[in-house]
């Protein structure tokens, strides 16, 4: 398998693995013409949201890059990606979620006696009122150490789609 793939396999595992923890259901798109790779979706009544079922879009990205400046990632997105992210005017709210592995495949799964872990992490940002660019290929977008997906991230998000807002 390519390296390439093998980052985009790794990452779906995380996402499944997130959403596993949260309880809540993941679905794939065949095809991501919309640059959506993953949707999640909460059962019912969710939080103290007006909305049951609340739905939220991630796009995946996954680097070895040494893309990290100060407090951010500066992960050179496609424009297309980047259009297609922004603006306040879907129905779902969307992110996007870039994951930072270790150059050695080798690193990205330690194996113990009593559990796995993932190697490194995985960061979102929202694009909801990002400006228009006229950029040709890739917008470098800063998404922030501090703003981690987790579990309880994902949680959050649900909860905000629920009320109908997004982070």
């Amino acid at each position: 398998m390519d390296p390439q793939r093998q980052k985009e396999e790794f990452n779906y595992a995380y996402i499944c693995a997130l959403a596993a923890r949260a309880g809540v259901n993941r679905g794939d798109f065949r095809v991501d013409n919309d640059s959506i790779d993953v949707t999640f979706q909460a059962q019912g009544n969710f939080g103290p949201g007006r909305w049951r079922s609340p739905i939220i879009q991630l796009q995946l990205k996954c680097t070895s890059r040494d893309l990290i400046v100060d407090d951010s990632i500066r992960f050179p997105l496609p424009v297309k990606n980047y259009n297609d992210l922004r603006g306040d005017d879907f129905v779902a709210p969307r992110y996007l979620a870039v994951m930072v592995v270790p150059e050695n495949v080798e690193e990205w799964i330690a194996h113990n006696p009593t559990h796995i872990a993932l190697h490194h992490v995985c960061y979102w940002a929202s694009l909801r009122y990002a400006e228009a660019r006229d950029n040709e290929k890739t917008v470098t977008v800063p998404v922030p150490l501090a703003q981690r997906l987790t579990h309880e991230t994902l949680l959050q998000m649900m909860e905000r789609a629920s009320a109908g807002e997004s982070l």
